[in-house]
């Protein structure tokens, strides 16, 4: 057993123990997707450029919401505040343009 432990490099041995725990703390946390509800009041608005999402809540309550991309990926669940924006990504360089918004709940997206 001490020969096959002598036998893996410590950078091997480091990069393993590295994948394992990212493949723990990935399977642990809520998917973004999973938290999405329905589409967003059409009172919030978004515009978009190649950096920044920025998504206005022109309602008169508070709203939590997600962006949705083209390429199927979410962002981060958003409390947004009546009158007041949050920035969320932009399309980038790869294009990857907002296609909707969702609500979402917060608490499912944060691992609380």
């Amino acid at each position: 057993m001490t020969n096959l432990v002598k036998r893996i490099s410590r950078p091997a041995a480091l990069t393993a123990a590295t994948a394992a725990g990212l493949l723990v703390a990935l399977a642990a946390a809520p998917s973004a997707s999973a938290a999405t509800e329905s589409a967003a009041p059409e009172c919030v608005q978004y515009s978009q450029s190649w950096r920044y999402a920025n998504v206005f809540n022109g309602c008169g309550e508070t709203v939590a919401v997600t962006v949705e991309y083209t390429n199927g990926q979410w962002a981060p669940c958003r409390v947004i505040e009546p009158g007041q924006s949050a920035t969320f990504a932009g399309y980038g360089t790869d294009g990857n343009y907002v296609t909707g918004l969702r609500t979402c709940d917060p608490a499912a997206t944060s691992g609380a």
